[in-house]
């Protein structure tokens, strides 16, 4: 029996609801290491099952399975999921965040998707409308607990979290989809405020971290993302942060300061990033897969094959759950008190 295929660096996509050649081709390249599923692959929780099946024997190795259901206007699997809040309404009801973090780990990890980006630790400062209700609180200190409770709780599901955007991108009004931000404020106060969040899911264990698209200038040039002073020496020295880098998508207009693709890919790679991802963008990802080196890097396949789901019960044994009845009736409610 041949051996599997090492987890790789480089996170594509795929088009639809069934998988191309085109997609076979891609999967089973040896810098392929991650897929990140979006609403247009999605139509029901028994069609996206399937999907991840085949996604996986296409791969014939480790691969992770990811997707963007933090909640609010992030949730891209619906009909047949629970309708998660936006994370600002777990102010109003605290007793709520661990629940809903088990609650949209089981129901992900109950298809075959390994991870859900999230939480998302930025505060909101009242500036940035791509966060705005995706924080948990204005307050730091609110925000942490919060988030901490809604980590602990996909843990408990069986799910490793990924905290995003570090060091924070709540105080820039720019979108790091369509431009790049600058934060202008000293070091002292993203310190004291921001990376609060941060350093408290760290010290408890914190799996994954995904850096913004956001030029910190009292700190360094590059975007934290491409930043070798950001993930090498404050997250991974200062913080002690020992767990998986994710760089945010290569194709946000926020990357583009690097150049073409396969440049964004090197200097992501090169400042730190263990998982690239290369998403809406078919011929970008090709690019970055042929370009980076193949090599093996233990530490790295060590950190991603940690980010494995631990799923504990299959999709019809959840529905049957009274845990799970109970809960998502109580966060239905929650959403459609916030509507």
């Amino acid at each position: 029996m041949k051996n599997p295929i090492p987890i790789g660096p480089i996170m594509i996509d795929v088009e639809g609801i069934t998988l191309t050649a085109y997609d076979r081709e891609k999967l089973s390249h040896p810098n392929t290491g991650a897929l990140i599923l979006f609403s247009r692959n999605y139509e029901h929780p028994k069609q996206i099952a399937d999907l991840i099946n085949h996604i996986r024997s296409a791969r014939k190795g480790p691969l992770l399975i990811a997707v963007d259901q933090e909640g609010g206007r992030v949730q891209r699997f619906k009909e047949g999921f629970t309708r998660l809040p936006p994370a600002c309404r777990y102010k109003d009801h605290p007793d709520l965040a661990e629940q809903a973090g088990w609650l949209m780990a089981a129901e992900l990890l109950a298809v075959g998707v390994d991870l859900s980006f999230a939480p998302v630790l930025d505060i909101d400062c009242g500036i940035s409308e791509v966060i705005g209700d995706r924080s948990f609180s204005e307050d730091s200190t609110l925000a942490t607990q919060l988030a901490g409770a809604f980590r602990s709780g996909m843990n408990r599901a069986g799910m490793a979290a990924v905290g995003k955007h570090f060091p924070g991108h709540g105080a820039v009004a720019a979108d790091s989809h369509l431009a790049l931000p600058i934060d202008e404020r000293d070091f002292s106060e993203i310190w004291e405020k921001d990376i609060q969040p941060f350093k408290k899911l760290i010290a408890n264990g914190l799996e994954g971290i995904m850096p913004a698209h956001v030029v910190y200038p009292a700190v360094d040039d590059k975007p934290a993302g491409f930043s070798v002073k950001w993930i090498q020496q404050i997250l991974r020295q200062e913080l002690q942060f020992n767990g998986t880098v994710f760089s945010d998508d290569l194709s946000m207009e926020g990357a583009a300061f690097a150049g073409g693709f396969s440049d964004r890919a090197f200097l992501a790679q090169e400042a730190g990033c263990d998982m690239i991802l290369v998403c809406n963008n078919p011929k970008a990802a090709e690019e970055v897969l042929d370009a980076l080196p193949i090599k093996t890097d233990p530490l790295r396949e060590h950190r991603l094959k940690a980010m494995l789901g631990k799923p504990q019960m299959n999709a019809e044994t959840l529905k049957a759950d009274t845990q799970w009845q109970t809960i998502s009736q109580q966060i239905n409610q929650m959403t459609h008190e916030s509507a």
